[in-house]
């Protein structure tokens, strides 16, 4: 009796052998499902991001690539370079740089002759000042020596600040009297893309990294220094060699478009699993890594795994239960059939109906767990590109004002220059009360100048966001000042009124000009080509609500398009004339502010309305 109770006891062991071996090959299985699947989500999204970010670096420096090319047109830079002894022609030329710097917004703008002795740079009245320093070891100035258009990353010797260098050569009768070099900010493509879960790496051809999401990460390099590259970057003073330490790097998994890799720094020793995706800037020779954290993936893959051996267990014991309660029904067999036949049939449905609703639940519990972090990232995205919104309207904008500020420019430019040549002569002649009369019309020419500039650099700067007391006669006119040029061209009849003319709102002043460049942006375009160009902007107060009307009588909007109007990157302009973001980026602010936008059009023009918060006494 004893040996046939050993022989059942090893004869069930022996038959839960297949039984475990399919349960651990399930659970192995469900992790490598799960792990690759979460790769593959990780790697999706970090070629979007890879691909935004290369077109965000590509656009910065696009943006000054052909800045120095026109510089060089330059007479002052010609004559400059030819004569560079005259102390009043140098100081003329430093404040001219740093008047450029300032308009286009870039580091530093200098010129430097064919020695490579900076004679003239923008940043003249700092401490350390560029001018009397050479810098003819920088590749940008051998390449511009070239007669080519240099272009180079390095920290600057001068102000140990990191920067992008492009250079271009002065020519005099196609010889090549020196360079004007262009520094640009590289900070802003740490800064904008910080927030990102993962970590992004610029290297430049020697592995150095110089760009990246990580400050640790800074001026590191992805694997071992060469000793040529090492030679060449002391040559060229690009980094101070000393601080070049080693991020080590090694392969775990190649993937086709990714790897998955573990870093080590030399100095705090902590290793981490990313999914690194790579891609090249041939135009600046720079190579663009993502870097995607591996912990999330295999935590999830660990989770959905552990949930497999629960369910197994599951299973597992209710196997046992099964098998006990069917030895138990069986040695009642005999005693009572018919009982055990309805109790077993009870007892399968009860099992079945179990198993099912714990799949149900278990299936509805994961769905809304993806469900919250949709819509968690959702969020995050659409947050995210309303902010690159407002700043692409800016940028556009701008872009769409550089003809006219030219305009505004070049006109007293040329009468300066006359009106110093006459003065010149007049005081030849001694006939000085005429040079007096020329020079205070230079004056007068200057301050125009430097109040096109200033309203300008004040639209350009970024806005705090706070709503504050706001005169709307301060805001129109400083928008109608951006826009004198385009009104004056087209010769456009603008009949303002204000009641009362000083009205003040709650808003941002800023953002509120950039709200009314906009508008009358829109309706300078919708009047070209009528004979008698109108716009008609009016103001009235009202139960404490100002309500502002922009009426232009150009050719108006169709109905069918009237309802899409206010979605992003749809224009009914030509194109070139817009982005489709000015509406949409106008409806956002006065939300912001608590204000609210109304469209009507006509065959005879449109109407705009807009609605804001009288300010309180």
């Amino acid at each position: 009796m004893r040996m046939q109770f050993s022989k059942k006891k090893a004869l069930s062991f022996f038959l839960l052998i297949p039984f475990f071996i399919i349960a651990v090959l399930v659970i192995l299985l469900v992790y490598q499902a799960t792990y690759y699947n979460g790769v593959s989500r990780l790697s999706t999204q970090g070629k979007y991001t890879l691909e935004l970010y290369i077109t965000y670096l590509q656009g910065m420096l696009g943006k000054y690539e052909s800045l120095p090319q026109l510089l060089t047109n330059d007479d002052l830079l010609v004559k400059s370079l030819l004569n560079p002894g005259s102390r009043e022609r140098i100081s003329e030329l430093n404040r001219y740089l740093e008047t450029i710097n300032s308009v286009s917004g870039t580091s530093d703008t200098y010129l430097m002759d064919k020695e490579g002795l900076t004679i003239a740079a923008s940043n003249w009245q700092d401490e350390r000042p560029f001018v009397g320093r050479n810098f003819s070891y920088r590749p940008y100035f051998k390449s511009a020596m070239r007669g080519e258009l240099g272009r180079y990353f390095a920290l600057g010797t001068t102000s140990s600040k990191r920067g992008y260098y492009f250079a271009y050569p002065v020519r005099k009768n196609n010889e090549i009297l020196g360079a004007v070099v262009v520094k640009v900010r590289v900070e802003d493509a740490e800064e904008k893309w910080r927030h990102l879960d993962q970590e992004l790496v610029v290297l430049d051809p020697d592995g150095v990294v110089f760009i990246t999401t990580n400050p640790d990460w800074r001026y590191k390099v992805i694997g071992k220094l060469m000793q040529s590259s090492k030679e060449r970057i002391e040559k060229s003073r690009r980094y101070p060699v000393e601080r070049l330490s080693s991020l080590e790097m090694n392969t775990i998994e190649e993937l086709a478009d990714a790897e998955i890799a573990t870093f080590n720094s030399e100095q705090k020793g902590a290793e981490h699993k990313y999914l690194i995706q790579s891609a090249r800037m041939a135009e600046a020779g720079w190579y663009v890594k993502i870097l995607s954290e591996m912990t999330l993936v295999e935590k999830s893959a660990l989770h959905s795994a552990f949930y497999t051996l629960l369910i197994e267990l599951l299973i597992f014991v209710t196997g046992l239960l099964f098998i006990h309660r069917h030895k138990r029904l069986t040695q009642l067999k005999r005693y009572e059939l018919q009982t055990r036949k309805m109790l077993q049939q009870s007892n399968e449905e009860l099992e079945s109906r179990v198993l099912i609703r714990t799949a149900e639940l278990t299936e509805t519990n994961k769905r809304l767990t993806r469900e919250i972090q949709d819509r968690v990232k959702a969020e995050e995205e659409l947050q995210q590109t309303r902010d690159e919104l407002l700043h692409a309207a800016k940028l556009a904008a701008l872009g769409q004002m550089s003809a006219g500020i030219n305009h505004e420019m070049n006109q007293p430019l040329a009468a300066i220059r006359s009106y110093a040549d006459n003065a010149k002569l007049f005081l030849e002649k001694e006939r000085f009360e005429d040079t007096l009369w020329n020079l205070e019309q230079i004056a007068e020419l200057t301050e125009r100048m430097g109040q096109v500039v200033a309203q300008l650099k004040l639209f350009s700067r970024k806005s705090s966001g706070k709503i504050v007391r706001v005169p709307l006669h301060d805001a129109l006119d400083g928008a109608l000042e951006i826009l004198r040029t385009s009104i004056s061209k087209l010769h456009i009849h603008f009949d303002v009124k204000l009641e009362p003319e000083s009205v003040e709102v709650m808003a941002n002043n800023v953002l509120l000009q950039q709200v009314f460049v906009n508008l009358i942006t829109n309706a300078i375009h919708a009047v070209e080509g009528r004979e008698q160009p109108e716009i008609e902007i009016r103001s009235r107060s009202r139960d404490k609500k100002v309500f502002i009307l922009v009426r232009d009588n150009g050719v108006g909007i169709p109905d069918d398009k009237l309802k899409q109007i206010f979605e992003p990157f749809y224009t009914t302009k030509l194109t070139g004339q817009g982005l489709g973001l000015g509406l949409t980026i106008t409806e956002r602010i006065l939300k912001e502010v608590g204000g609210a936008i109304y469209i009507a059009s006509s065959p005879q023009g449109t109407s705009v309305e807009l609605v804001l918060n009288e300010a309180k006494e």
